[in-house]
């Protein structure tokens, strides 16, 4: 019997450690394929998690051919396809965005401009039709009356011709139907010739013009254009200048490639939070004077538009007594 218990004990000893070894052998086995199952799982789960928030920057890196391969690389597929694809949509959504902004704008723009369209024309209009009922009611009787009310529906009339025909060069500048002619020709000339057509309302005003070139200065330029803006700048610089009423024209080259023409006149300097909307259309500084002369505001706004189609810049700047216009040519052969 103690031969027996003595075996007995030994045999549960051997087993309990073979037990023991077998257990732990078993959970460092199960660790380690349960890991290399599951781990490709949780990259797969960390992916889907990164690309539900948009980032598709991450990619499954296994290259096994089993069942979880063949995912990984679906995935892959996926993710690309959905990067391009969103890609592609936020693409079209900024276009859309860009183009509702410009909806809205260019609907703000258009009853802006029906606004100063209707503004400009009332007062014309008004005046023609009130002039127009006298000479039926037969108020002006004397052949003087008749002549002044005939004159001012006449020049009521005119400056909506104006403005309209301002319109219509300004609307084709702008969107570019208006073909630019490039040209050589002799700048100095021509300035000469504005000048020369200004005579009449240069002697009203009582201005004085100084221009000295001694030599002619050679552009390439559409000639007619070039000739609208030194026109709109010399009939500006007459229509506003006071004190010495000194009009200057100067042409000078800045550098081989360019010339800029500059008109000063002297008066009261603009408004610095007026300078940079003196190129809008409609847009006046001194409203009531603007409406003596005839001026609408368009002006300006097509020397911007034809100095721009020709690749060229314009601009206004304060002088201590005056203020003082320019742009840009191009005397490059």
């Amino acid at each position: 019997l103690a031969s027996i218990r003595e075996s007995v004990e030994l045999s549960n000893r051997f087993l309990a450690y073979v037990g023991i070894a077998a257990l732990i052998l078993g959970s460092v086995i199960i660790y380690f394929v349960s890991k290399t199952v599951t781990s490709p799982i949780l990259k797969l789960s960390e992916i889907a998690k990164r690309m539900s928030k948009l980032d598709f920057e991450a990619k499954y890196e296994g290259h096994s051919q089993d069942e979880i391969g063949v995912l990984g690389s679906s995935v892959n597929v996926l993710s690309d396809r959905l990067k391009e694809a969103i890609g592609e949509l936020k693409s079209a959504n900024n276009q859309l965005q860009k183009d509702i902004e410009q909806k809205v704008q260019i609907d703000e723009m258009r009853k802006e401009f029906i606004a100063n369209v209707s503004h400009e024309l009332k007062t014309p209009i008004a005046l023609i039709q009130g002039y127009a009922e006298g000479l039926t009611e037969g108020i002006a009787e004397d052949p003087d009356s008749r002549d002044y009310y005939c004159g001012v529906i006449l020049d009521e009339a005119n400056k909506m011709n104006k403005m309209v025909r301002q319109l219509l060069t300004l609307t084709a500048l702008e969107f570019g139907n208006d073909q630019v002619s490039m040209e050589r020709f002799d700048l100095v000339e021509l300035i000469e010739g504005v000048l020369s057509n200004s005579d009449i309302l240069i002697k009203q005003k009582e201005a004085k013009i100084e221009f000295k070139a001694e030599h002619p200065v050679y552009v390439w330029a559409d000639e007619y254009k070039v000739e609208e803006v030194i026109t709109n700048y010399i009939s500006n610089a007459i229509n506003h200048c006071c004190n010495e009423n000194i009009i200057k024209v100067n042409v000078e080259q800045i550098d081989k490639d360019n010339v800029r023409v500059t008109v000063y006149n002297s008066g009261k300097n603009i408004p610095e939070e007026d300078i940079e909307h003196i190129w809008e259309k409609f847009y006046k500084v001194d409203k009531a004077r603007t409406r003596e002369y005839g001026g609408n505001g368009i002006g300006l706004s097509i020397v911007k538009a034809i100095v721009e189609s020709m690749g060229k810049q314009c601009g206004v700047r304060n002088v201590s007594d005056g203020v003082e216009f320019w742009f840009d040519l191009d005397c490059k052969l």
